[in-house]
Formats: structure tokens, sequence, C-alpha cells
């Protein structure tokens, strides 16, 4: 039995359209899983998450997989729109989508959640503070409820990516503009992008059986740039 596979498992991955969305759909169907892609923005409405959960049926693994393009602003002009807007689009949905998924969860002693966060929680960047704050708050509201639910055999952890190829932020024109390409060289120890591919089997080894030791952590997936 290859533990690193999915055979069997449920998956529900959120926002599936988007950003990551579609490679983490594709890569976690070759290994096995059941994917249950659900494509929407669960910003607006409180009772969202609860209904995606009913309709799934039984869900294995969730996969926390929330998107929205990263306002650039310098901390002076933020106004109070602009940070609800982030908050209510990265932060908000999570504990809705967690509470609607644990009973069952708890009833079988066994799950696995899994957060698509971002390394901008990790390292300063300049006019990124709402969406630094916001990639904050997810991990520590996967710390603090990792430890609760770990001695109850759920898991949770989370990925904090950044410089992965992805078409939000950085599209073949961008990956062929030879300024980005200095700026890989010099900001990033790879010195190349993460593949998609790259970061959604590091995705999926997370939700494995193989990773069942994993309470609470972050994982930089950034080639190197997260850690300078």
């Amino acid at each position: 039995m290859n533990l690193c596979r999915l055979d069997g498992k449920r998956v529900l991955i959120t926002q599936s359209q988007d950003f990551m969305g579609p490679v983490l759909c594709n890569v976690f169907s070759q290994l096995g899983a059941h994917v249950i892609a659900d494509p929407c923005t669960l910003a607006d409405d409180p009772g969202l998450p609860a209904a995606i959960m009913a309709a799934a049926g039984t869900v294995d693994v969730l996969v926390l997989h929330l998107s929205l393009p990263a306002p650039s602003t310098p901390a002076q002009n933020i106004v109070d729109a602009e940070w609800r807007s982030v908050f209510a689009h990265l932060v908000d949905p999570m504990p809705r989508l967690v509470a609607a998924v644990l009973p069952q969860m708890l009833a079988r002693q066994s799950g696995r959640i899994l957060l698509m966060g971002s390394a901008a929680a990790l390292r300063g960047q300049k006019r990124t503070a709402s969406y630094s704050a916001a990639r904050g708050a997810q991990l520590a509201y996967m710390q603090a409820v990792a430890v609760e639910l770990a001695p109850l055999g759920i898991q949770f952890n989370a990925i904090a990516q950044n410089f992965v190829e992805n078409p939000t932020y950085f599209p073949p024109e961008v990956q062929a503009n030879p300024r980005f390409q200095d700026r890989l060289k010099r900001e990033v120890p790879l010195g190349r992008l993460v593949s998609a591919e790259e970061d959604a089997l590091f995705a999926a080894y997370l939700c494995s059986d193989a990773a069942a030791c994993f309470v609470g952590q972050v994982f930089p997936v950034s080639g190197g740039w997260a850690m300078k």
C-alpha cells in the first residue's frame, strides 16, 4: 500500500476554479482521491459553508483554499472597506467551514484539514498590510485549532506559499519578463518558481496517511524566499 496516495478519500477543495484550485483538483484526482470541487467564493454568505458541507456528504479531507488577489495599498491608504473585504474572503469562511466539517470527523475520530495559505504571513512586504494580516490570521487560527483537534485524531496543517507558479500572480507574460527572471535570481534561493504541480503534490502528501505525525505545522513552499 502506498501511504502517499489518496485512494478512496473524499476531498473537498474550496474555491476550486481560482488560483491553485484547478491544479489541486487535478493532482488529488490523479492520486486516487474523489475530489469534490466547490467553485463558490465564500465571502458573502455565512450560511454557504454549511450548505456546501451538507451537499458534499462524507468528507475525509478538507482543503481550505481561499483566494483573493492581494491589494497593493500603502498602509496610510488602507480603508475599512479593503480591510473588511480581505478578511471576508480569506479569514471569515475558515471557522464556518471547519465547524461544518468537524461533526463527522469527530464522529469518525479521523480527518485531515489543510490550509493553502501564504508566505506573506511569514515575511514582511511593502504595500501588503491588509493581505498579510489576513494570511497571518489564517495561520494563527489553524495552529490554535490544530492542538485542540490532534488528540481527537484530526490533523490540521498549512502550506504558506509564495513564488509558486499560478495564473494569478505569475502568468506566462510575467515569467517571460527578463526583469522578473532577475528578481527570481536575487530573491529566491531556488532561482525559479516552484511549479504548481510540486506545490499540489506536497499538499496531497500532507493530506495522506503518510503525514499523520504533523500537528499545527506551517510549511513554507517558496523556493527559500520565506527563509531569507
